[in-house]
């Protein structure tokens, strides 16, 4: 069996590893649970499960990127993204982009708002832990 055969095996069975397939299967749930939020809860609500669920999507995408990555590097990844994408806001590029193809409004938002950074960080964060405790001990292989 090659190296890269014997490694995706290994990342099959081994517990504590990151699955690419389970990560994507969670992103899919996230953007689910993230429009449901944004459309069916009414006002600061929606906006504020919308926002968590968005960081959370960001988490999962940036740890299907880097399944190995630890919890800490993801999470400070996460939150660059995030906090990026929101600042971004300020130039008005979003809402511009947003105006051209409206699907890019729930993506990159339109209009910034300081709760928002807060709202993501928690995000981002209750991600992290969740990743944390369901992970376990990482499992490295040896060689």
């Amino acid at each position: 069996m090659s190296e890269p055969e014997t490694r995706s095996v290994r990342a099959a069975v081994v517990p504590g590893r990151r699955s690419r397939v389970g990560l994507a299967l969670i992103a899919v749930l996230l953007v689910g649970l993230g429009l449901l939020g944004r459309f069916a809860l009414p006002g600061a609500a929606g906006d504020v499960a919308g926002g968590l669920l968005y960081a959370a999507l960001v988490y999962v995408l940036v740890a299907i990127v880097a399944p190995d990555a630890s919890v800490g590097r993801l999470a400070v990844v996460a939150l660059a993204v995030v906090l990026g994408i929101e600042l971004l806001q300020l130039t008005g590029l979003p809402a511009a982009i947003g105006e051209a193809f409206a699907p890019a409004r729930l993506v990159l938002g339109t209009t910034f708002t300081a709760s928002d950074l807060v709202v993501g960080a928690v995000g981002v964060g209750l991600m992290a832990a969740t990743d944390r405790v369901l992970a376990g001990p990482r499992h490295r292989p040896t060689r």
